[in-house]
């Protein structure tokens, strides 16, 4: 099993999430402001936090829905 891995969201690099040292669980860090609000977050698996990236994604379009 790797201990880092790319996470991507709608054809852009979000970031990456890496496993943390004798522990089982992932750090992600963010590549783009619009997933800032996860970085440093603990996740089980890379999934989850590919999960939570889609959310974030899907997030700016609710608040951009919300100003105008």
């Amino acid at each position: 099993m790797s201990d880092a891995y790319v996470i991507e969201v709608a054809n852009e690099t979000a970031g990456i999430v890496v496993r943390q040292e004798n522990e089982k669980t992932y750090r992600f860090h963010a590549s783009l402001p619009r997933y800032y609000p996860l970085d440093g977050k603990l996740f089980s698996a890379p999934r989850d936090a590919e999960r939570a990236a889609i959310a974030q994604f899907g997030n700016r379009f609710r608040q951009k829905a919300r100003a105008a």
